[in-house]
């Protein structure tokens, strides 16, 4: 089995280089502030982990469409302080006598560097806001009587076709009286709608509402305006 040659990344390389002496640089500026031992190292590892965390909630942010203003912030407070540091350390700072400044700087970073690494990790991240429809009205049109008034009056309910009953070819002449028609299933919802405008009919003209008149008001078929005055009878 023939291994497959080893690829050097020549960006993983510079990756490297550059993150090892931006470490370097912060150790030196940190030592040099009055930070010996162990403290001297934590430094360089604060201000890499603050940058790590303001990139991540950086590209989070933007991917949900949300304002990254704050982690931009972050980002550019831990940029600031690794470039502060290698520039610090290139000979524009004497070493072995730090300014008093740059002493409070180094002593107030951690406290800063937590602050930041709180509100970047546990602010809770951006939710899609649920959006409300509301139903639209239904239409309502306008019936000009034969008065000259207008009311305002529904839309006619969707009311099913009618069974027919099933009709042979060839009909075969039947002895005894014609068979009454089929009867046909009203709505309650409808007979009720039907009544008020029976009622409405009746205080305007004074008389009964005939099935035609009612047929045309509920837009519904002949055998089922005939089956609704007959209920309003």
């Amino acid at each position: 089995m023939k291994r497959s040659p080893v690829r050097v990344d020549a960006v993983l390389v510079q990756a490297v280089i550059a993150g090892a002496l931006s470490f370097a640089h912060l150790h030196d500026l940190a030592a040099a502030a009055g930070q010996t031992g162990w403290k001297a190292w934590a430094y360089p590892v604060s201000v890499d982990l603050l940058l790590v965390a303001a990139w991540r909630r950086l590209r989070t942010l933007r991917a949900a469409g949300a304002s990254a203003r704050a982690a931009w912030t972050w980002f550019a407070v831990a940029l600031a302080a690794s470039l502060g540091a290698n520039v610090a350390t290139a000979g524009l700072l004497d070493l072995g006598d730090v300014p008093d400044w740059l002493r409070i700087l180094v002593a107030g970073w951690p406290a800063l560097a937590f602050l930041g690494g709180t509100l970047l990790v546990h602010t809770p991240p951006p939710s899609e806001q649920p959006t409300t429809e509301t139903a639209e009205p239904a239409p309502v049109d306008a019936v000009i009587e034969r008065d000259g008034t207008a009311s305002l009056e529904a839309e006619p309910l969707p009311v099913p076709a009618p069974a027919l009953p099933a009709v042979d070819p060839e009909p075969t002449p039947a002895a005894g009286p014609a068979p009454a028609p089929p009867a046909v299933a009203v709505p309650p919802a409808l007979v009720t709608h039907a009544r008020k405008l029976a009622d409405d009919h009746h205080a305007r003209t004074g008389s009964p509402i005939d099935s035609d008149t009612l047929r045309a008001r509920l837009g519904v078929p002949p055998l089922m305006a005939d089956a609704i005055a007959a209920q309003l009878a």
